[in-house]
């Protein structure tokens, strides 16, 4: 890291094996990608709204023809574990061998989920913990919606567990999906809201993988990258929906973006994120998105020069600020207030944070609760 001199001999892994085919109208190719898996029975793992609202699953299901068995759509906003478990069961009784996952990060993780307790047996909560797969059962064809997660070429799936209250966390690399098919025209109907919501997903994936304690040269290159499209085309996407250029720009930094927090990982905002959407609900983006000029500010003195390239490639003055600035221009709320939180509630979400997987990676420490709690109630 910029900080700590010259990253030449600083040791680093980057593990990235999903085939990315992007362009318009690409997902017509959604059945040519499953023949050349050599698959001939898929599932496609979507939710109701989705395939109800938009013709979205209908272009998927003509370009598949008859390689689709089946159609799982009960994927919810979050990738719960009681959903899995019931794709999973479709899945084994339709004897499928590919999934194809149609739909934002959830739809993505519920397929890793299911593909995960094809491979191992049982349900979703008996297989928490890393590189827990010796081999694969099927194989996984991912068309995001959003621009947000990056998870159809990450290693990790985040799974709610609503009766604990908590996010439980996966990371193999045989959980990245085979087959990344990036198509913006599948994005330009998504809601002003959610577009804001899910590139700010993008956004913080960006700046914790920069920052991170494990960034490497790759994943920097792709963070930057990442950044310098979003600062370019987030609002417009917001503002402008059917702007395909725009769509464009976003749907590959998210992309970007979620190979770098793939090998890099993320921190601190993430951490309070994954607490604010297992015990309050509140949706993976809006929460980082609260989170970032706040997390940002706390950083700030570990990773100085760190913000400052990335203020670079943003076109931005102030990283912190600009995050802030995005958050009054995009319609998003700012304080935890405005979605539920309560004062009485910081301490336990900063018990939770400081527990997270994503803790260790956070570029400025802050294993304590006392530390988390300064930054919530900043947010608060």
């Amino acid at each position: 890291m910029s900080d700590r001199g010259s990253t030449a001999l600083n040791p680093f892994n980057y593990v990235n094996t999903a085939r990315i085919v992007f362009g318009a109208g690409a997902v017509r190719d959604t059945g040519l990608e499953v023949k050349a898996l050599g698959c001939a029975r898929a599932l496609v793992v979507t939710d109701r709204p989705l395939r109800e609202r938009t013709d979205v699953c209908e272009r998927v299901a003509t370009a598949l023809g008859p390689r689709q068995v089946g159609v799982f759509d009960g994927v919810l906003p979050d990738a719960l574990a009681e959903v899995v478990d019931r794709g999973a069961d479709v899945a084994r009784q339709l004897s499928v061998d590919c999934l194809v996952s149609v739909g934002g990060g959830s739809a993505i993780d519920t397929a890793k989920g299911i593909a995960l307790c094809l491979a191992l047996g049982g349900g979703i909560r008996d297989h928490q913990g890393t590189q827990v797969l010796a081999r694969r059962a099927v194989a996984h064809v991912a068309i995001p919606t959003t621009a947000g997660t990056g998870s159809e070429v990450s290693v990790y799936a985040v799974i709610k567990d609503d009766r604990a209250k908590e996010k439980l966390h996966y990371m193999d690399e045989r959980l990245i999906p085979d087959v990344a098919l990036l198509d913006p025209t599948l994005t330009v109907s998504l809601p002003p809201g959610l577009t804001a919501a899910t590139g700010f997903d993008a956004l913080s994936h960006v700046i914790e993988a920069y920052t991170s304690k494990n960034a490497g040269p790759l994943s920097d290159a792709q963070a930057l990258h990442a950044a310098r499209l979003i600062a370019r085309s987030l609002v417009r996407a917001v503002e402008r929906g059917e702007d395909l250029d725009a769509r464009a720009d976003m749907l590959v930094a998210a992309n970007l973006a979620g190979a770098a927090m793939s090998n890099a990982g993320v921190g601190l905002a993430h951490a309070i994120a994954h607490a604010l959407g297992a015990g309050h609900g509140v949706h993976h983006g809006t929460a980082n998105a609260l989170m970032l000029p706040h997390v940002v500010r706390f950083n700030a003195d570990a990773v100085g020069a760190r913000y400052r390239e990335l203020a670079e490639a943003m076109g931005v003055a102030d990283v912190g600020q600009a995050c802030a600035d995005l958050l009054g221009r995009c319609g998003l709320p700012t304080r935890l207030r405005d979605v539920g939180v309560g004062q009485a509630d910081l301490d336990a979400l900063a018990e939770a944070a400081v527990a997270d997987a994503a803790m260790p990676y956070n570029a400025r420490f802050a294993g304590e609760a006392d530390l988390v709690r300064g930054v919530l109630e900043a947010a608060w």
